[in-house]
């Protein structure tokens, strides 16, 4: 199962529209380890600026590596994640994360990391099966 959903939070989603608060709290307490690392690199842009902030090392284990591809795999939990942070966020291979600012200044460096240069420079045997 991707995430802990409280028994309170799936009623919210039976009768219809879901608070986005409460999904984005139920990725945070489900994914600890995306989240924290999602947090992080947001900070990071925030306070060194730039083009974007990026993720190099790969996850301490598999459950951590499996938090970062449920929570970036999902456009549910991804947009959710992109939208409480106001972040775009890029993903290649099992662990490099990067957030982008929303504004047009880093359209470019994003079309770069999500290209499919990008992915095949981003390649190495170590994280062939990641």
């Amino acid at each position: 199962m991707s995430l802990d959903v409280s028994p309170a939070l799936l009623e919210q989603a039976e009768r219809g529209e879901v608070d986005e608060a409460a999904f984005v709290d139920c990725v945070r307490t489900s994914l600890p380890f995306a989240w924290e690392m999602i947090s992080s690199l947001v900070a990071r842009l925030q306070v060194d600026g730039g083009d974007f902030a990026d993720n190099q090392t790969p996850p301490p284990d598999e459950q951590a590596r499996g938090q970062l591809l449920r929570a970036l795999a999902s456009d549910a939990i991804r947009g959710a994640l992109q939208r409480h942070f106001g972040v775009r966020l890029a993903f290649q291979n099992c662990h490099r994360v990067a957030v982008f600012p929303l504004d047009a200044s880093a359209d470019d460096r994003l079309a770069r990391f999500t290209s499919i240069r990008g992915q095949l420079l981003n390649q190495s045997p170590e994280l062939r099966d990641c």
